[in-house]
């Protein structure tokens, strides 16, 4: 799961890149509005976490450009701002939630998992396609019919998730050097290629009749065709 994080006060930035990387999420952080809202424009994100008082562009501007662009990622908006028509005026921008500061750790990580579940149009924390799912807490991947089941590393973890997430739609090997390893990551696109094998050996060790198609010049399809 990557999140955007978009603050401009220094320790709170720090402190919450800190709390989410703790919690197993991938991060990026941007400190004024202009540059966030071109990283929320690439689409990569599973959830930003927006601040209202920020340079070059407040929050709430950040938040209906987004929405006017026809950008639907979940969007929290993090602020000091507690008044009610601050809420309001956050909500009627596009924001998902809004949550004041100063707030409690515990509050804002299952804020975030309400979002993911969302997102991931998930109840009981599980992802599934054809005849596997995977764990979102443990980073298991379960093949149901043969009840066969084995914890998958970081990066695989966010391979499946991302090609479950997206439908067995094609995603090409950009969209996923961006999404797993990051914009200003110098991950080349064998890197790929390698954890790709590692997932299919995966998905081969517990007999799954799901398999992951390599699409020749374009990049990668979840596939299940017998299930």
């Amino acid at each position: 799961m990557r999140i955007l994080l978009i603050e401009d006060e220094k320790r709170m930035a720090q402190a919450l890149c800190e709390i989410l990387r703790l919690e197993k999420y991938d991060v990026d952080h941007y400190d004024n509005g202009i540059d966030g809202l071109t990283a929320i424009e690439s689409d990569i994100y599973d959830i930003v976490i927006l601040d209202v008082m920020l340079p070059g562009m407040n929050g709430y501007e950040v938040a209906k450009k987004a929405r006017i662009k026809g950008i639907t990622t979940p969007i929290l908006i993090l602020t000091a701002k507690a008044e009610l028509d601050d809420k309001v005026t956050g909500l009627d921008s596009g924001a998902d939630d809004y949550l004041t500061k100063p707030f409690m750790t515990k509050e804002l990580l299952a804020r975030l998992r309400a979002l993911c579940r969302r997102t991931m149009n998930t109840l009981d924390g599980n992802l599934s396609f054809g005849d596997i799912t995977l764990d979102t807490n443990t980073l298991e991947l379960t093949c149901v019919t043969k009840g066969l089941s084995v914890r998958l590393s970081e990066k695989e973890y966010r391979i499946l998730e991302y090609l479950v997430s997206n439908g067995g739609k094609i995603l090409t090997r950009e969209q996923l050097a961006v999404k797993i390893w990051g914009f200003e990551n110098e991950a080349e696109y064998n890197n790929v290629e390698v954890y790709m094998s590692f997932t299919r050996k995966k998905l081969a060790f517990v007999e799954a009749k799901t398999e992951i198609k390599a699409i020749r010049g374009i990049g990668y399809e979840l596939r299940c065709e017998d299930v």
